[in-house]
């Protein structure tokens, strides 16, 4: 779901009908995403995701994608830790 200024776009990872309107009403939020801050801002609900998922939700392309981010940017900074000690 799209929201934002004109040109200053973030956007709200949500879980919706697939006939609803793209702004419409949601069954739930997952996260959010920016893509204007650098690096771009990802916050995700994992376990809600993963709940979604199992009932049948089908992600779209680029939420799957940014799931994967948001696995690699929680990975990424225990990865660190254990190298340090």
């Amino acid at each position: 779901m799209r929201t934002g200024a004109k040109k200053r776009p973030s956007y709200r990872i949500v879980v919706k009908e697939k006939q609803s309107k793209r702004d419409g009403s949601y069954l739930e939020n997952l996260g959010t995403y920016n893509p204007a801050r650098q690096p771009a801002e990802i916050n995700l609900k994992t376990d809600r995701i993963q709940y979604w998922i199992e009932k049948g939700a089908q992600p779209t392309d680029t939420v799957r994608q940014l799931i994967k981010q948001a696995a690699k940017l929680e990975a990424a900074p225990t990865e660190s830790q254990a190298e340090a000690a």
